[in-house]
């Protein structure tokens, strides 16, 4: 996994859909990014703040993998880093298939920990129909597939910027799969 870098770095301190790119992001430990409308130590995702606003937040970094925008380009979807609403988007990482509680670290000093699955919801098909069908889905045993990226904590503060190489810690065993936070 040597050859995982950071594509692009977004962040947005209003509450939409997109996040417009950065030239660099900042993590802040046990806050999230930032400037970003998501940081926090409690939830800020809006739909969570209504249910119970004292919740922990385990969603103050969104991960999304480069792999995605291919692979739903060539289902005729242009998406950009970012336009998901992602904060970090990589390539050369299988972002899905990490278990809860990898570390990842960009950089000289910034880290994250993983903390579950997005849950895709239906803003994915606000900002183009037909969109969410490729980045959530049921697999031929009924089970449902998230693939709208990770979300993570931040461990250790610091800068993350386009071109950062990430390394990948995994948690010592019994390793945990992601579910959706």
């Amino acid at each position: 996994m040597s050859s995982a870098r950071v594509v692009a770095v977004s962040r947005d301190g209003e509450h939409r859909f997109s996040k417009p790119n950065a030239d660099e992001i900042q993590l802040i430990a046990g806050i999230g990014v930032a400037g970003d409308a998501h940081a926090g130590v409690t939830v800020q995702h809006l739909s969570r703040v209504a249910a119970d606003p004292s919740q922990p937040n385990l969603r103050q970094v969104h991960l999304i993998h480069a792999e995605l925008h291919d692979e739903v380009r060539e289902q005729g979807f242009e998406v950009a880093p970012g336009e998901l609403g992602e904060n970090i988007t990589t390539r050369g990482i299988d972002l899905l298939s990490l278990p809860r509680g990898t570390v990842l670290r960009f950089g000289e000093q910034a880290a994250v920990e993983v903390t579950g699955l997005r849950n895709p919801c239906a803003q994915i098909d606000r900002f183009d129909d037909g969109l969410l069908k490729q980045v959530v889905y049921r697999d031929e045993d009924g089970g449902l597939v998230r693939r709208a990226g990770i979300m993570s904590i931040v461990l250790a503060g610091g800068p993350v910027r386009p071109g950062d190489a990430i390394t990948v810690e995994l948690p010592p065993e019994p390793h945990l799969p992601l579910d959706r936070v």
